[in-house]
């Protein structure tokens, strides 16, 4: 491997926090056992986060961002892992307190590294990355709680267009799941929410109460929501009785209203998605699957983008104007 190499680094400097390109080394990178040559990453809410003053991400300067990567093992001291092997790492502290994915290289435990399963390219895994990992985890735990393509049950997708959400409308579609209603705040992306296998797109507005009451009619048996704050406060009145309301995201606010009644009338339950931390023995079966029946990446809302037009991606991501997934391309 070369002496110095590619990375994107974020500094902070008198509370202010700065992020740039750099040549670094390898002592740069923080400890592990595997050394992995970097192909792709991805780009998401979390790694627009982290190079904020204040996003909340990361904790000790200078740290290279990048929650999800794939690549080649450079280098390994586990046995489990060798020189030349195609790998995948989402999650744990990757680019949060453990130098990240958006550099040429990264070093980490063994732990939290998942060998590439047959049927997946390394660009393949970046498409799918955390944000897909996510929407598979909430698909899971929703259905571990009644969801099931072979009922007629009304299923509400929140945040729609961005990562988690277009593609937990496509693993739905592809389990064959009928009903799947996607919620987007804005109009023009209706018709590729529709493409993807929505089924009918409702607009934000469409689902906010002028006035909000305990309970709404009940419109929707299963949610998987990504936005939190607003929405989801709107929407749990909205759920059928014995429904369930998965959350895995805060894009509109950590805050949560509701009164008691949704869930003493109704019987319904909240169901908290964390990827984060997800057990490494139980990871490998979730990507595989990806290898096989959830295989949606052709069709994915995807665009390429390299380290020098991550900006622009930021900021689209700040806005809540960008859609689909970004996949960085390291090498």
């Amino acid at each position: 491997m070369n002496s110095d190499f590619k990375a994107v680094v974020v500094r902070e400097n008198n509370g202010e926090v700065s992020h740039a390109i750099e040549r670094i080394t390898t002592e740069m990178l923080s400890e592990g056992n595997v050394m992995i040559k970097v192909a792709y990453s991805s780009v998401n809410y979390k790694d627009m986060l982290a190079v904020q003053t204040k996003g909340g991400v990361i904790r000790n300067y200078p740290m290279i961002p990048g929650i999800d990567l794939s690549g080649t093992v450079v280098s390994s001291e586990n046995s489990k892992f060798k020189e030349g092997q195609n790998v995948i790492v989402t999650g744990f502290q990757t680019g949060m307190t453990h130098t990240g994915g958006y550099a040429e290289y990264v070093r980490v435990p063994a732990e939290w590294v998942v060998a590439l399963p047959e049927g997946l390219s390394l660009r393949d895994a970046m498409v799918i990355g955390t944000a897909g990992f996510t929407a598979a985890l909430s698909i899971m735990t929703l259905e571990a709680k009644g969801m099931s393509p072979d009922m007629n049950q009304e299923i509400l997708v929140t945040g729609a267009s961005g990562g988690v959400g277009s593609v937990a409308i496509q693993l739905l579609k592809k389990s064959g799941y009928k009903n799947v209603h996607a919620l987007t705040r804005d109009e023009s992306e209706i018709e590729q929410l529709l493409a993807i296998g929505a089924s009918s797109v409702l607009l934000t507005h469409d689902v906010l109460p002028e006035k909000p009451k305990a309970l709404e009619k009940q419109k929707f048996h299963y949610v998987l929501d990504v936005v939190g704050g607003e929405v989801a406060s709107a929407i749990l009145p909205q759920i059928y009785y014995g429904g369930s309301m998965s959350m895995c995201g805060n894009a509109g606010g950590i805050k949560f209203n509701s009164t008691v009644m949704p869930f003493i009338l109704r019987g319904v339950s909240i169901l908290g998605v964390d990827s984060v931390n997800f057990p490494s023995e139980n990871r490998d079966a979730i990507w595989k699957r990806f290898a096989n029946e959830w295989h949606i990446m052709s069709q994915a809302i995807v665009k390429d983008v390299v380290m020098e037009n991550l900006d622009e991606v930021f900021e689209n991501i700040k806005a809540g104007t960008h859609t689909g997934r970004h996949v960085l391309k390291i090498v």
